[in-house]
């Protein structure tokens, strides 16, 4: 009798961004440059950080297990009902939450190939059949293409918009004939994790796609442009009866009291936010730009970050011999793209320094 089930055992662990700590053990370098995980380079919301040095005095109580005041100052930032809203240790436990409670065996989870890969983990762990549609050239999503694959089988559809590694977006006038063509049964997740660095043109946020379509679910983060990554926030939009039986399966404590306490402050912080934004859409282009001179392909992007392609550099090596330069960025094979990186937008001197050691590790291995 094996000990776990098959879904299970053949499951390959997500790899996160390696920690600068373990770079500085490994490899002997200090002052490391982490530009692998979409981290806000600006650090916290100043006021998240008042809040929480408040709420850390109060660690010994449990926290709030329906985090009212946190739901409460989503609905009035989004203009929604608060129990329209769901909060979750990061957006990745909704995810799993989503899958665990609305797809039953046999049922099917439909999302695009190279997409967030938490999305089929999530899924597989359940033991439930993920069905993924093919890209367009251009690491773009392919709506037409799931629609085709829509079947009475699919329960969730899960899609980034931005897409996530891909930085690339997908318009109104694409999403709504997709929207149109799901059954009103099946839930469309929409992860809008890095919606605050979009500026392209035809974009529209999800918010105001769900008095036509009730059956989609929004998703977005404390993670990126508020600085929160290491306190795991985030959170949902969607019918209250879908929050509903979602609470009934999360649980009790989940999202830890300083985090909903960093939460609240940081939807107050317009300010940190604005920066945040200001930052990404003045250094996403001069990285890009520096990235094409050294020779990489690079997909245009609307999220913190940018894909680079290396023609003909296997994405492991690239990545190991920056470590050795100080410099961290992720390396794309699991998501299929095996020459490429993910770099995250960082503040100038980190965008130099990436840009310089990639110059010095591309030029030693043409010399």
């Amino acid at each position: 009798m094996p000990l776990v089930p098959p879904h299970v055992a053949s499951l390959t662990p997500y790899v996160p961004g390696k920690p600068i700590e373990e770079v500085e053990r490994e490899y002997g370098v200090t002052d490391v440059a982490k530009l692998a995980s979409n981290e806000n380079p600006l650090g916290p919301s100043p006021r998240a950080l008042a809040a929480i040095r408040e709420a850390a005095a109060r660690v010994n109580l449990y926290p709030d297990g329906a985090s009212f005041l946190l739901r409460n100052a989503l609905a009035a930032k989004l203009g929604v009902e608060p129990r329209e809203v769901l909060v979750g240790n990061g957006s990745n436990e909704l995810i799993e939450l989503l899958v665990r409670t609305f797809v039953l065996d046999g049922e099917e989870v439909l999302t695009s190939a190279g997409t967030f890969v938490a999305y089929r983990l999530a899924a597989q762990a359940q033991g439930r059949t993920v069905v993924e549609a093919p890209t367009k050239a251009r690491y773009q999503y392919d709506l037409e293409a799931l629609r085709k694959l829509l079947s009475r089988k699919t329960k969730l559809v899960f899609l980034a918009n931005p897409d996530n590694p891909t930085g690339t977006c997908f318009a109104e006038q694409e999403l709504v004939p997709f929207l149109d063509a799901v059954p009103k049964d099946t839930l469309v997740v929409l992860d809008e994790a890095y919606l605050e660095f979009v500026d392209g043109p035809g974009f529209q946020d999800a918010l105001a796609l769900r008095r036509r379509h009730p059956n989609v679910v929004v998703l977005r983060t404390f993670s990126k442009v508020h600085g929160l990554a290491g306190l795991r926030l985030g959170y949902a939009v969607a019918r209250p009866d879908v929050v509903e039986y979602v609470d009934r399966v999360r649980a009790p404590f989940d999202v830890n009291a300083v985090a909903q306490a960093a939460g609240v402050a940081a939807l107050e912080d317009d300010e940190h936010v604005a920066r945040s934004r200001a930052l990404v859409l003045a250094e996403r282009p001069r990285l890009a730009d520096g990235l094409r001179a050294l020779g990489a392909a690079v997909v245009p992007s609307q999220g913190n970050f940018v894909l680079a392609d290396f023609p003909g550099r296997p994405g492991k090596e690239l990545f190991e011999a920056l470590l050795r330069e100080g410099v961290v960025i992720r390396p794309l094979g699991p998501y299929g793209f095996p020459t490429a990186q993910r770099i995250t937008v960082g503040h100038p001197a980190q965008n130099e320094r990436c840009l310089a050691a990639l110059a010095r590790v591309l030029g030693r291995a043409t010399a």
